[in-house]
Formats: structure tokens, sequence, C-alpha cells
């Protein structure tokens, strides 16, 4: 088999295509590999974790911000809550098996990165028939947008960890 065929194999059969590229590394026959798509598949195998953790830190943000800021009965958020040790669960074992990313996470602009997801879902979130009361009550009728929440991240990497404002109601 050759590069030309191989990249052909790479579009009509992913997994026979990961197959022969590993027999080719395994018998070193380096000169035949499909190496522009092996390298955009490491690339992207990377990506997916870095994307995953950007999803979980979001969805822990978008929950604590509705706890602090749209819970407006005794019965509300449980479901919040549930996502939110969901989410961290998912992260730590995230940063158990590739720790880099640990550290990645608590850079500024992946917070915001993160944070401008939460906005998006949060105003997603407003838009449900359900929750049109909310938007009554909250933004007197009108759909929030990003201007309606805060521009940087209110939260930090240890509160998208740690904080359970819902402990400190008791």
């Amino acid at each position: 088999m050759n590069v030309e065929s191989l990249r052909e194999l790479y579009e009509k059969d992913f997994y026979l295509w990961v197959q022969e590229n590993l027999k080719l590394l395994r018998n070193k026959e380096y000169d035949l590999v499909d190496w522009e798509n092996l390298l955009e598949e490491i690339e992207d195998m990377g990506q997916r974790h870095f994307e995953s953790m950007i999803s979980y830190m979001a969805v822990i943000m978008e929950h604590l911000y509705k706890w602090e800021n749209f819970k407006h009965s005794l019965d509300m958020g449980h479901s919040w809550v549930d996502s939110v040790y969901t989410a961290r669960e998912r992260l730590v074992r995230i940063f158990k098996n590739h720790p880099s990313l640990k550290k990645k996470a608590k850079e500024r602009n992946v917070l915001q990165g993160a944070w401008e997801d939460a906005v998006y879902a949060l105003i997603n979130w407003f838009k449900r028939p359900k929750n049109k009361g909310l938007v009554q009550n909250y933004f007197k009728g009108r759909f929030p947008t990003e201007k309606d929440f805060p521009r940087e991240c209110p939260y930090t990497f240890e509160q998208i960890m740690e904080y359970e404002p819902w402990l400190e109601e008791r």
C-alpha cells in the first residue's frame, strides 16, 4: 500500500486506515505512512480532551451562576447541583489522565472561554418556554443578551472545582 492509497483509505475506512498506519509504524516503514492525516489526528486527539474540559467548566459556571442569581424557590436548582457535581467528577478524571490540562484550565483566557460558553448556555436557557416567567421577572420580558451577564469570568478555577453555595444556605 502506498501513501496515496492510504490517503484515500482515510476517507473511506478510518479504522482500516489506522490499522494500516500502525502496521507501517511498527515495521518502521516511515516513508509509507500517511503523515499528513496522522499528524492531524494526533492534534485532534489532544483537542478533544481540551474541549471536554472547557465544556465541563462551562456547565459548572452556568449552574453556579443560575444558583446565585436565578434561584427563586426552595425546590429550584437541585438538577443544577447534580450537574455541577457530575461535571466536577469528570474534570477530576480528565485532570488525572491529562495533568497538563489542569494547569491549562487555570489560565485566564481558558476560564474566559469557558465563561463565554456558559453565557451562551444561559441565554438559551431563558429562551425555553418553561422560563417565560423568569424572563419577565429578571429581564422585564425581553430575552437576555451577553450584555446582561458579567463580561469577565466571575469564577476562579478554585471556585469551579470547590465552590458550593447551596451548602452555605443551610
